[in-house]
């Protein structure tokens, strides 16, 4: 909104200190940060106060670990509180008419409105189940649909490519378009689409989806014309395994909030250096048109994380739920998706991958056991003490403040490594 109004006076002529800061996006995103730490932690205090009102509890099953019944009762579905603190500054700072922005808000209300009916579900209907499992996948395969045909078939969604010529031929080229203020007039560019993204450790830095149908021998244009067969299952595929593992990691106070913090900071950052053409030379990836506006939705990710945990820290005031968890870790993919980093988030969402694998694990190893030593034996000898993860460290008598610290340590090592990778070929 902000943004627009800038335009608006500029267009206009009206000259006001201070408003032609909202044209740079380092400005905004600040300013959407601070935004969204003062909706978390303030208007999150009266939400929190609503829902204690209406008796919006937490309802808690004895597995036996420690401290766990001292939760009963505690509110529930403070995602709602997340969503808002994300939702708003957007809409204030954000350039509205952006495809990415545009996607990534529809993203949030959709996987907001899912965990939304699973809390609902759980906590008025009194049903521990809440939204069946096979619902909660359609929804997700339902924005991933989304996600997957916008960016595959939108006009605006392009990479641009630079190349330097000799000052003679930058005339006779139509496709391509000299790049302003360029002293030298030997570099020019062209938007184009394209498939490509980025996979870290390896020399040209990419991949095409393209390339897995040239695997089968179709030729260069079938491939080009055909790859959305490939990318938009792998759309699906990537928000459907991040949300939900986000929502697997949501079982501690402060664990998932803290965690997704850690990782909204470094998608916000390959956002930002992805949509700056100096940065994008420099660090040799590609420069996204536009993508740079994500960067605000990053910034107001962050804080209204960061703002969450105000109450989410332990002893938790307020939990999440399903509201918060799905829709953190699937716009956690849809942002990796946007700025083409997808193929990063095994190693940056890698508490999310420990979480589910330990389940998976699990699961495995116990079905494995019964059939070959029976039931009671299985039993008796399990992979891990419990699953999640984390809950194999509660039964080992660890504090729940130490395993949220611990894994909030090895997710910022994750972070690092991941920003790492940019230079590592």
């Amino acid at each position: 909104m902000f943004y627009h109004l800038y335009e608006y006076l500029d267009h206009a002529g009206i000259k006001i200190p201070g408003v032609g800061l909202f044209q740079y996006i380092s400005f905004r995103a600040g300013f959407a940060m601070i935004a969204s730490l003062i909706i978390s932690t303030i208007i999150g205090k009266s939400i929190i106060r609503r829902l204690q009102l209406k008796q919006i509890g937490e309802i808690v099953r004895d597995l036996g670990l420690e401290g766990q019944m001292q939760k009963k009762g505690t509110p529930t579905m403070g995602g709602l509180i997340i969503l808002a603190a994300m939702l708003i500054p957007t809409l204030l700072f954000a350039k509205l008419n952006n495809i990415y922005v545009i996607l990534i808000l529809i993203s949030t209300v959709w996987l907001g409105m899912i965990g939304f009916l699973d809390d609902y579900i759980k906590v008025f209907k009194k049903n521990k189940a809440g939204l069946a499992g096979k619902f909660k996948i359609v929804g997700q395969i339902g924005i991933g649909l989304v996600v997957g045909c916008t960016l595959y078939f939108h006009k605006d969604v392009k990479v641009r490519e630079f190349r330097t010529v000799d000052p003679q031929q930058t005339a006779q080229s139509t496709q391509w378009i000299p790049v302003v203020n360029d002293t030298t007039n030997t570099l020019e560019y062209r938007d184009k689409k394209s498939m490509m993204t980025t996979l870290p450790f390896i020399k040209t830095h990419e991949f095409n989806y393209e390339s897995v149908l040239k695997i089968f021998g179709l030729n260069p244009k079938s491939a080009a014309m055909w790859a959305w067969l490939i990318f938009i299952p792998a759309v699906i595929f990537i928000i459907t395994a991040v949300s939900n593992g986000a929502n697997m990691t949501d079982g501690l106070d402060g664990l998932a909030t803290g965690t997704s913090a850690i990782i909204g900071i470094v998608i916000a950052i390959f956002a930002y250096v992805s949509g700056n053409a100096i940065f994008a030379d420099y660090l040799q990836i590609m420069f996204i048109p536009d993508i740079g506006e994500l960067v605000i939705f990053g910034a107001a990710f962050v804080g209204a994380c960061i703002g969450f945990l105000w109450y989410n820290a332990y002893p938790a005031q307020v939990f999440m739920g399903d509201t918060g968890s799905l829709s953190l870790g699937g716009i956690i993919a849809v942002m990796a998706i946007m700025v083409r980093k997808e193929l990063l988030l095994p190693m940056l969402c890698g508490i999310f991958v420990i979480e589910n694998l330990s389940v998976v694990m699990q699961v495995g190893y116990f079905k494995f056991l019964k059939k070959r030593k029976g039931l009671e034996f299985a039993q008796t000898h399990r992979l891990f003490k419990m699953a999640p993860l984390h809950h194999h460290y509660q039964k080992k008598n660890m504090h729940e403040t130490k395993i949220v610290t611990r894994f909030w340590i090895v997710g910022l090592m994750l972070a690092v490594l991941t920003i790492i990778t940019l230079k590592m070929r």
